[in-house]
């Protein structure tokens, strides 16, 4: 279904860049008996709005009825990210450096595959993470490749 999402993607791009919004993701999965397509916009300074998330989802259904991509039926929604918002392009990464992040891998680094810490740098290596075993705090990199998941997350030790 990735040709959906990418289908969608190229649908809604030029609505956001006119509403001066950023996509930050485009979901298309089956819950139940229901299909949902997901699309996840902000503002550059993360504080979209109700109206402007209705305004994306107005125009992007017009879109959607005039091209028809989607032969089975389906809800749209179109939403804010929240506060754990996905971290998948480099740009997201780098915006998100010196927060706190929760991060999968699809294989272990140093039999662990889930990070959660702070953030501390992006690059061609990959995240370099800083996270608390028990009492102490060690930094970790995480090659971009190993990468399965990543998101904002909340600090509750904070």
């Amino acid at each position: 279904m990735s040709n959906i999402t990418e289908i969608v993607e190229e649908l809604v791009n030029p609505i956001v860049s006119d509403l001066e919004l950023e996509l930050v993701d485009v979901e298309f999965v089956k819950e139940g008996q229901d299909w949902f397509l997901r699309v996840y916009v902000d503002t550059p300074e993360g504080d979209i709005d109700i109206d402007q998330c209705a305004l994306v989802s107005e125009r992007l259904s017009e879109e959607l009825d005039r091209t028809d991509p989607i032969t089975q039926n389906y809800f749209l929604e179109v939403s804010s990210p929240g506060a754990e918002r996905p971290l998948n392009k480099d740009e997201d990464f780098e915006n998100a450096i010196g927060q706190y992040v929760y991060i999968k891998t699809y294989a272990p680094i140093d039999g662990m595959k889930e990070f959660e810490g702070y953030l501390l740098a992006y690059g061609p290596d990959g995240a370099e993470v800083e996270i608390r075993i028990k009492t102490r705090k060690v930094t970790v990199l995480i090659d971009k490749t190993k990468i399965a998941v990543a998101r904002l997350a909340i600090d509750f030790s904070a």
